[in-house]
């Protein structure tokens, strides 16, 4: 299957807001800007196709409370105690659109492949450049992070993509599960060497979702899965893990710091936060206790405390919401069955995958984001809100049946 052509069933705006966000999620390893650049395309053409043939908006029903979270956005926006740089801010509410794109966009099975694909080369293009880095130009003790600007974010879209191929190697069709599994196998290799700790946690948590659904039996196996894969990792690696169990390392104390003074941040700006990307100017104030190395740091290091703080109570639980439903809605798709001869344990071959690979990406990204603000990371946000979607949109009744890879 080509990575873009065009269906010959639908008219040209039809066809082209699906193929341009297939370019953006070819290049969401590899280039933030060409990825955004291409969706805000992706957003254009597909605006002028619903205004043109005058079709309803439709998106997945968890797209309703983070549109309550983008307005109370807005509202600490209003209220924050630098409107100009949190109204520039609010410029990434304009990524959440990429779910009603993909929705509507993503109209048969052999669309949801080929964008499926796309995110697989980038990944394979982004590990094949960390791993001639490691080779012929790290230098000691450095931290691989691929073409993105900080290691934490290469991290944060491995395990995505790692909750994705796993998922397409359990649940997929025989013919390309072997291949989503080297990938697998890969990311993990170069994940291990971004020696990021948060993306560790996320991706084992994952990794018992997925075995859960596949072999719910299975679970107890991980525990040992995890310690292998412990005693065969380099020192650098062991070091970084064991260091996850105490304070004394720099990054956990000022987590600490971080959690304490968010806390104290919620308590005096309640309703509305500080307002978005404003946090680090007002823990600058000593009676929020922050030490000087903490207060170099832009974020609170902690998803749910960076929203309440910045956006307040009420947009935390508006996120909560959005998480909630989300994971609910997707937990009923990996249980949805199939009509083809080709089932992953009865269920559905095209709807099962992608719905385990949401619901584990989900949970990482969760757990991840105790221990980093990643909801504020466009490159690692673009693509966990497409995996979000796009089981919705396989499961779709008017969905064009093809193959998918």
């Amino acid at each position: 299957m080509k990575l873009f052509t065009r269906d010959p069933s639908k008219d040209i705006w039809a066809s082209l807001p699906g193929q341009v966000l297939a370019a953006s999620l070819l290049f969401s390893m590899i280039s933030i800007s060409l990825a955004e650049g291409f969706l805000f395309l992706a957003i254009v053409l597909w605006a002028v196709w619903i205004i043109k043939d005058k079709r309803p908006f439709r998106a997945p029903a968890f797209f309703i409370p983070l549109l309550v979270y983008s307005a109370l956005s807005v509202g600490a926006a209003a209220f924050s105690v630098n409107q100009a740089v949190s109204f520039f801010n609010l410029r990434q509410l304009a990524l959440y659109l990429i779910i009603p794109v993909a929705y509507m966009s993503l109209g048969s099975i052999e669309e949801i492949g080929r964008a499926n694909l796309a995110v697989f080369v980038s990944a394979a293009v982004s590990m094949a450049y960390s791993f001639y880095h490691f080779v012929f130009k790290a230098v000691p003790a450095e931290r691989i992070k691929g073409f993105m600007g900080h290691y934490m974010t290469q991290a944060g879209l491995l395990v995505l993509f790692i909750s994705l191929a796993l998922a397409m190697l359990f649940f997929g069709r025989k013919k390309v599960r072997w291949l989503w599994g080297a990938g697998a196998v890969a990311a993990l290799a170069a994940l291990e060497l971004t020696l990021t700790r948060n993306a560790w946690i996320g991706l084992a948590v994952a990794l018992c979702v997925l075995v859960f659904l596949y072999k719910p039996k299975f679970v107890l196996a991980v525990p040992v899965i995890i310690v292998i894969v412990f005693f065969a990792s380099p020192a650098p690696v062991k070091q970084r893990a064991l260091s996850i169990f105490t304070l004394q390392g720099f990054s956990n104390r000022i987590r600490v710091e971080y959690f304490q003074a968010g806390l104290k941040i919620i308590r005096d700006y309640p309703l509305f936060g500080t307002g978005p990307d404003t946090v680090d100017m007002v823990f600058q104030n000593p009676k929020y206790g922050l030490s000087e190395d903490a207060k170099r740091n832009v974020h609170l290091h902690n998803t749910p405390v960076q929203i309440a703080a910045e956006r307040g109570i009420p947009a935390l639980l508006a996120w909560l919401a959005f998480i909630v439903w989300t994971f609910l809605e997707l937990a009923k798709l990996t249980s949805v069955r199939g009509k083809g001869k080709e089932r992953a344990g009865g269920r559905d071959p095209v709807v099962t995958p992608l719905a385990a690979a949401a619901l584990a990406g989900l949970t990482a990204f969760v757990v991840s984001g105790l221990f980093e603000y990643n909801f504020g990371d466009s490159e690692v946000l673009v693509l966990f809100l497409f995996l979000m979607t796009v089981p919705f949109a396989a499961s779709r009744g008017d969905l064009t049946p093809s193959k998918i890879r």
